[in-house]
């Protein structure tokens, strides 16, 4: 049996503003924006080259089973690209709070790149949902 995670949700207090910053500022293609029900909003966003969607929601009801999350309380969700130092310099071109690139060295994090898979930035969306980018070797298709 696969699993494959296609879908993750992120919890934020105005989609307007989180579909803008994802789509616009980080590049996310907007992959669905409906109204499914009245007052019930998905909007479906693909980061380029991933198997794997964020989704914004408002006004959906809640499983039993799946409690809400608080807006913003959504951390460490990771992005891997094959260029850091590019990435960087387009999400900051773009208006993306990144930090600069870092990796884990003898004392922790350390500004500047690292070894193989050892290069990271981070940054916030407007909620305060916290994304990690890393650098890998080649691109998901080649691994």
């Amino acid at each position: 049996m696969d699993l494959t995670l296609e879908v993750a949700q992120v919890p934020v207090t105005d989609v307007d503003r989180a579909k803008t910053f994802y789509a616009e500022a980080v590049g996310f293609r907007v992959d669905l924006d409906q109204e499914v029900a009245p007052g019930m909003r998905i909007v479906q966003l693909t980061p380029p080259g991933s198997r794997c969607s964020v989704v914004l929601m408002s006004g959906m009801p809640n499983h039993p089973e799946q409690p809400a999350m608080a807006p913003g309380s959504l951390h460490a969700l990771q992005l891997c690209v094959t260029d850091i130092a590019a990435a960087h310099a387009a999400l900051a071109e773009r208006g993306v709070p990144v930090t600069p690139v870092q990796h884990v060295g003898a004392r922790g994090w350390e500004d500047g790149p690292g070894e193989e898979w050892n290069s990271f930035l981070f940054f916030r969306d407007p909620d305060g949902n916290s994304w990690c980018v890393q650098e890998a070797p080649s691109p998901l298709s080649e691994r």
